[in-house]
């Protein structure tokens, strides 16, 4: 197929930039993720809670939980229970006061906490002192998030903080977009791989680790046929296979005028190219087909 773009005329870099956004879609596959392994992936569904965080009133402070109508100035309050984080509170006793700590829950009856630092104990009870307002210190029932809350949208890359509130509701795993799959190809005959003898003439593959490096920071899945060859059939050859293998091919020389350029005639072959060569130096041969 002949090439749809004028090859003798430089793109100007923002036209070249937007044909390349208007050319991309996007992937549209999901999968279901555990939430430990959720981190950077895209959430394909809205995700709204089942719950209330917190599930109930819980007291903000340690100190002590009372009912506001039963406060008198120099009353001594028997306490009545002890109730831990994560422990249950029985009956609420009116006229007592209930020992309590951060995250303890509020025993129905009491709408008070007041905070240690303002209780004095005297034998078994427990004065207060100061001017507690109703409903001081207590974090109630839904006060983060309510029951049918969207706490997270369609489309958004899940980092650290989402995982924890998905986590605070109870979802132990997440639908997500499928990782996108890029191809790599590095061209050239005179390239080696690191840890392989480097004889004259011969260069390291930096490219492809600074490529698959990139890649692998954006979430993308990377799949490479090596180092190919530079002959039109290995460079037509490891284009079909990698059109076979990703959903985008990355490749690194191969698409100026030299007599050993393959890629450029490659894509052309097989398919066809829409934009060669930008008004950039150094990247003024790049391609897109």
């Amino acid at each position: 197929m002949s090439c749809s773009c004028d090859s003798g005329k430089l793109q100007p870099f923002e036209s070249g930039l937007a044909q390349l956004v208007n050319a991309a879609s996007s992937v549209q596959e999901t999968e279901v993720v555990e939430l430990q392994d959720a981190l950077g992936r895209v959430l394909a569904r809205d995700v709204r809670s089942t719950l209330a965080v917190p599930p109930a009133d819980n007291s903000a402070m340690d100190g002590y939980a009372v009912s506001y109508k039963d406060l008198a100035e120099g009353k001594v309050f028997q306490i009545s229970q002890r109730v831990a984080a994560g422990h249950q509170a029985t009956a609420f006793a009116q006229g007592t006061a209930v020992r309590l700590f951060t995250g303890s829950e509020i025993p129905a009856g009491a709408d008070t906490v007041i905070m240690q630092e303002e209780a004095r104990l005297e034998g078994t009870g427990v004065r207060f002192v100061g001017q507690p307002c109703k409903g001081d210190h207590i974090r109630r029932a839904g006060q983060d998030i309510n029951i049918g809350d969207q706490v997270i949208m369609q489309g958004t890359v899940l980092a650290p903080q989402h995982l924890g509130v998905l986590a605070s509701i109870g979802v132990a795993d997440v639908s997500v977009y499928r990782r996108l799959r890029v191809a790599v190809l590095n061209t050239g005959d005179e390239l080696v791989m690191p840890g392989m003898p480097c004889p004259r003439g011969k260069i390291y593959n930096s490219n492809f680790f600074t490529l698959s490096g990139l890649l692998s920071r954006l979430g993308c899945d990377v799949w490479t046929p090596g180092i190919v060859k530079d002959t039109p059939e290995a460079t037509q050859q490891a284009l079909a296979k990698a059109a076979g293998n990703a959903d985008l091919i990355l490749s690194s020389g191969g698409v100026s005028v030299g007599e050993e350029d393959h890629v450029k005639s490659a894509v052309e072959a097989l398919g066809s190219l829409s934009l060669w060569r930008l008004a950039i130096k150094p990247g003024k041969p790049l391609a897109f087909g």
